[in-house]
């Protein structure tokens, strides 16, 4: 089961753990979800404020594997 993460900061701490293997993006029209492959659970983190993908993007770690989606 996908387990869904509310806060920014709690999400980027996820995304740094040693178990984290892949980013996926999705861009739809109202919203954009960013989804983490760990190794037991997918961690989801919905963000419907468009002015903060772009900061959170560059935040992102570039170990892991990010791939995009667009809707």
């Amino acid at each position: 089961m996908p387990k869904q993460i509310r806060e920014i900061k709690d999400f980027l701490l996820t995304v740094r753990r040693k178990d984290a293997k892949e980013i996926r993006i999705k861009k739809n029209a109202k919203d954009t979800k960013f989804k983490v492959r760990c190794g037991r659970f997918l961690y989801t983190l919905k963000i419907t404020d468009q002015t903060k993908v772009p900061k959170l993007m560059q935040i992102l770690p570039p170990v892991t594997i990010i791939t995009f989606f667009n809707s």
